[in-house]
């Protein structure tokens, strides 16, 4: 059986490896070391097929040290002593250990941790492989004894010249490819040089004997996506991008954030719920249609589905995008918040007390109150509806922008009719804090 593409082109020495000059060059701190025979603990952090596991082979033949490799995917605790047991062994014959741990983020914290005094009394270099956030998946302890490096994804170069290395193999070599077949082979790839690779094995396979233009080889390949990991590292930095995107009201680039997740297979009714999020957190009052928009969007790709329902989604991101932005409902809704957790259970008002029977009305409950469609403007200047011992707060603070603007003017002209009192702005997300009713918050 012959061996994978992958395995027989992987890089046998530094130089070899591509798109990782940054950490690997010449004045790359991974390079230097290595080159320098030392054997520092790491943890490599990349997309897939970018050079992880070379990386760590190199490392350990760069220092002369015996490799033990264990997957997290695979492995435990059993594992783990045994490759503690296997080093140990090495060490008293004089040999080196570097110990590599592939998907190191799917071990759990104790499972981390049974590296950490190993690591520490210098018996292996500890290198974990990881495509998740370290920050998040790897322990702060082991993370401070070994410092995270950054792979990148193979930009476009690094895989044209990684395809040239593949088209070279006797067994490829009769797969005849136009500038527009490699360059559609190279965008399939989506910065995974393994990915690339099968890919050519796949069309070496089944391709016929002529030149192979974009089409062809699009023809010939099965449906790709781009690469987007549900749950992970991905999938939140896509959501982020999108989510940024509509507030900086850029509609273009909404878009293809929006087409770029449902085409890694994004679920739409996830993508429509935070639509509605992005409605209520930036545009909120500014244009209150948007919410209404973007939940009658959820409601029709419900109904439709993809691909057709996408097109709702759409409309309801352009929209977002275009639309005057406020975080004013947002900011007074996370002060609410903040106010509630420091002033605790205070009572409701006797005033503000329901009456419904004739001990609670004997109690006090309701007196005082006024109500307010009884008085000019349905308005009851000077009402407090704050607990007693809760000064009057001015939470919400609409902005002069979108339907805001009729809003704040409407609030500017009630706190006009009620006798002048203090009143303090908690705020917190509102830049423009102030004890005058009449402060601008644009």
């Amino acid at each position: 059986m012959l061996t994978p593409l992958a395995q027989r082109l992987r890089p046998k020495q530094l130089h070899e490896v591509l798109g990782q000059e940054h950490l690997l060059g010449e004045s790359g701190p991974l390079g230097r070391a290595l080159r320098a025979g030392q054997l520092p603990s790491a943890i490599l952090w990349g997309p897939p097929g970018v050079g992880k596991t070379t990386i760590a082979l190199l490392m350990a033949e760069a220092a002369g040290a015996q490799m033990i490799s264990i997957s997290a995917v695979l492995g435990g605790v059993k594992d783990i002593r045994e490759a503690v047991e296997r080093a140990e062994h090495a060490v008293a014959l004089g040999q080196r250990v570097l110990v590599f741990v592939d998907e190191v983020h799917r071990f759990n914290k104790s499972q981390q941790d049974a590296f950490l005094p190993h690591v520490e009394r210098g018996l292996f270099g500890f290198v974990g492989a990881t495509t998740e956030n370290p920050g998040f998946e790897v322990n702060a302890a082991l993370l401070s004894r070994a410092p995270v490096f950054v792979l990148r994804a193979l930009d476009a170069n690094a895989l044209q010249r990684l395809l040239d290395r593949a088209l070279a193999e006797p067994d490829v070599h009769h797969l005849q490819l136009a500038e527009t077949g490699r360059q559609a082979l190279v965008d399939a790839a989506d910065g995974d040089g393994r990915r690339l690779l099968g890919l050519v094995e796949l069309l070496a396979a089944s391709a016929p004997a002529e030149s192979l233009d974009a089409e062809a080889v699009l023809r010939l390949l099965p449906s790709l996506r781009r690469r987007f990991d549900k749950g992970g590292d991905h999938f939140y930095d896509q959501i982020s991008a999108l989510h940024k995107s509509v507030r900086g009201s850029d509609p273009d680039a909404a878009l293809y954030w929006l087409a770029r997740m449902l085409d890694g297979g994004a679920d739409g009714r996830y993508l429509a719920r935070r639509l509605i999020r992005m409605a209520g957190e930036d545009i909120g009052n500014a244009d209150p249609r948007a919410l209404a928009l973007c939940i009658d969007a959820a409601e029709a790709y419900e109904r439709l589905g993809s691909p057709e329902g996408e097109l709702a989604l759409a409309q309801a991101a352009v929209y977002l995008a275009v639309a005057a932005k406020s975080n004013a409902v947002y900011g007074a809704w996370k002060a609410a918040q903040a106010l509630v957790q420091k002033a605790g259970s205070a009572p409701v008002p006797e005033h503000l007390r329901n009456a419904p029977t004739g001990l609670a009305k004997s109690l006090g409950h309701g007196q005082a109150y006024r109500y307010s469609h009884d008085e000019p403007e349905a308005y009851s200047p000077g009402q407090t509806y704050f607990p007693a011992g809760i000064a009057p707060q001015r939470l919400y603070e609409p902005t002069e922008r979108g339907l805001e603007s009729k809003i704040a003017a409407k609030l500017e002209h009630l706190r006009s009719l009620a006798p002048r009192a203090t009143v303090h702005s908690s705020n917190p997300n509102n830049p423009n804090h102030s004890n005058n009713p009449k402060a601008s918050n644009d």
